[in-house]
């Protein structure tokens, strides 16, 4: 029986080709990768040992104590990262053994896509949702049912199918793709989904079932993930609000009820500005009893690359 209550007919939707939105970011202006330097050790090691100086001296030696113990290195990304052109460090630091895994929201799953095949991301809202052209743009749409579809037909998560999906179709800018990276280095990349939430829901070709049954399935594998922060492993939540932050409290209490404690892990969260939720739901109530809790206010394009640049040069010549 169909609804009583109106419903806008999404049909109708007018889109328009990418090629005609201005982006405010491009692989071009994007942060190279830090190299490991014995000034940055001075650098670090010269910090005040006081207030946020000597956390972050303490949260360097216990992400190597991390990776040393392969325990999960978990981080969450919002898409404010991605557009502020710091996927080349993540990458890196993937592939340094630094990041054991990945989670993204839908907005982070749009953004890395968009990065893969056009090299460029991040309209202008202001003038677009006047126009009533915000989030219009059919190629992303359509690359995102696609990848969603394979999804599907392979019966994994969407952060791994975007990642194959990228690959199968050669992307021209795939090495910037976070999604891509995690995939071709095997390591799990997961999407949490909020409907509602993304410029892809709007349009008339949006896979709604098929994108809620791959979102829940990275559910499933992000809980597996956060099963390995027992004893010594560290998530790291670099800007996402609110979406992340929910995601990982339930695969947290998820894992606790199926797998293990989980306890005694190290939680951070980097943002520009600290808000309730990761507070909350990343540092607090999960290290109640146990564990280490650490936040850096700070905007992403510099405090990433620091981060980078800290755990590199302390790994190379810090060694005990």
């Amino acid at each position: 029986m169909p609804s009583s209550f109106p419903s806008l007919d999404l049909s109708k939707l007018k889109t328009y080709s990418i090629e005609r939105r201005s982006h405010k970011s491009a692989v071009g202006l994007f942060a190279s990768v830090p190299r490991p330097s014995k000034e940055i050790v001075k650098l670090v090691e010269g910090l005040p040992q006081i207030l946020k100086g000597e956390e972050w001296r303490k949260l360097i030696p216990l992400w190597l104590s991390a990776k040393r113990k392969k325990k999960t290195r978990l981080v969450m990304a919002g898409a404010h990262v991605l557009k502020c052109g710091l996927s080349p460090v993540l990458i890196d630091l993937a592939e340094q053994g630094f990041i054991s895994t990945l989670a993204l929201h839908g907005a982070g799953g749009i953004h890395d896509l968009e990065i893969a095949f056009f090299g460029q991301t991040s309209e202008e809202v202001a003038d677009t949702l006047e126009e009533g052209k915000f989030g219009m743009v059919k190629e992303t749409a359509e690359l995102f049912a696609a990848a969603v579809y394979l999804a599907a037909r392979r019966n994994i998560g969407l952060g791994e199918a975007f990642g194959e999906y990228i690959e199968k179709t050669k992307a021209p800018y795939r090495k910037y793709s976070l999604l891509y990276n995690f995939y071709r280095l095997r390591l799990p990349a997961t999407i949490h989904v909020a409907f509602g939430t993304d410029t892809v829901h709007q349009h008339p070709n949006f896979p709604a079932g098929e994108t809620g049954e791959g979102t829940w399935k990275d559910f499933k594998v992000l809980a597996s993930a956060v099963g390995g922060l027992h004893n010594g492993g560290i998530v790291a939540n670099l800007g996402s609000a609110v979406i992340l932050p929910e995601v990982f409290l339930k695969t947290l209490a998820v894992a606790r009820n199926i797998s293990s404690p989980v306890k005694n892990f190290t939680a951070s969260n980097f943002d520009m500005i600290q808000h309730y939720r990761p507070s909350q739901n990343v540092l607090l109530r999960p290290t109640l009893k146990s564990g280490q809790a650490f936040a850096f206010t700070g905007h992403h394009e510099i405090m990433l690359p620091l981060l980078a640049a800290s755990l590199k040069s302390y790994e190379r010549f810090k060694r005990k």
